[in-house]
């Protein structure tokens, strides 16, 4: 059994959170140096040694940060899917659970209450749901629901 991460746990994330904080306090550091010296020439190795080097660190710890937040949100999607594939009907129950479920009857679409998406009847994610609906011809038809990515409802109209 996998066992769930935070979004904070990711090391990417701590790399990125690092990165920043390290890249804040030379930018700090080099800003107290530079506003010390009056002289251009004097304030040339604070901004050599802290300010670029720090500023170099904000950038990395941007760059840490939007990569482990894709890795976090990749996982997620796989943990989801690996959900929805354990949960699809692989056997004879979870299809006689489909069907004895009064929604899921002919070729009609289905919706959930308060659902962006409309599905087809034989859709994993609203097969044996008892609060899916029949979606309204009009509601579909005025742009209120997207099809569903999973089951491709678009192409069970045709025929």
């Amino acid at each position: 059994m996998r066992t769930a991460r935070t979004p904070t746990g990711h090391p990417v994330l701590w790399a990125g959170w690092v990165a920043l904080a390290a890249g804040a306090v030379l930018c700090v550091l080099g800003w107290y140096g530079i506003s010390g010296e009056r002289h251009a020439e004097r304030q040339l190795p604070y901004l050599a040694s802290a300010t670029v080097p720090g500023a170099a660190l904000i950038v990395a710890g941007a760059v840490l940060l939007a990569q482990g937040r894709w890795a976090v949100a990749a996982a997620r999607v796989e943990e989801l899917y690996d959900l929805l594939v354990a949960a699809g009907p692989d056997d004879a129950d979870g299809r006689e659970r489909a069907a004895d479920a009064p929604p899921a009857v002919g070729g009609e679409m289905l919706m959930v209450p308060g659902g962006t998406l409309w599905h087809r009847a034989d859709c994993p994610l609203v097969a044996g749901r008892t609060e899916a609906v029949p979606v309204d011809a009009k509601l579909m038809a005025g742009g209120g629901l997207r099809p569903c990515p999973i089951c491709e409802p678009a192409e069970g109209t045709d025929g």
